[in-house]
């Protein structure tokens, strides 16, 4: 049986660092400027940069975890949503890599 305590701001503070260990540092423009945002508690920003670039799973693990801090009854379901697409975006990027290095080894 899984023990479940309160979430407190020191708790998220710690999985809000595993997920931005995860996403390593930003390798384009964007993902810096959504970056910068998080990290100047500018959660509107990186909502809409969520928003406006559907597809980018390094935005989408920074949008949703601005909501993570407000320590509500949902903060359990945001840390495993910010995690689940931040482990989408080092998938993406190791996909695109290894893509990358075969196309230059068989071309």
């Amino acid at each position: 049986m899984v023990q479940t305590q309160e979430p407190t701001i020191e708790r998220v503070n710690q999985a809000v660092d595993a997920i931005l260990t995860v996403l390593g540092n930003p390798d384009s423009d964007l993902h810096a400027q959504a970056l910068d945002a998080f990290r100047h508690s500018d959660y509107q920003t990186v909502k809409r940069l969520a928003s406006t670039n559907l597809s980018d799973s390094y935005c989408k693990a920074l949008g949703y975890l601005g909501g993570a801090l407000k320590l509500t009854p949902n903060t359990d379901t945001i840390l495993a949503e910010s995690a689940r697409a931040a482990a989408d975006f080092v998938r993406e990027k190791t996909l695109h890599q290894l893509g990358t290095a075969i196309a230059k080894a068989l071309n």
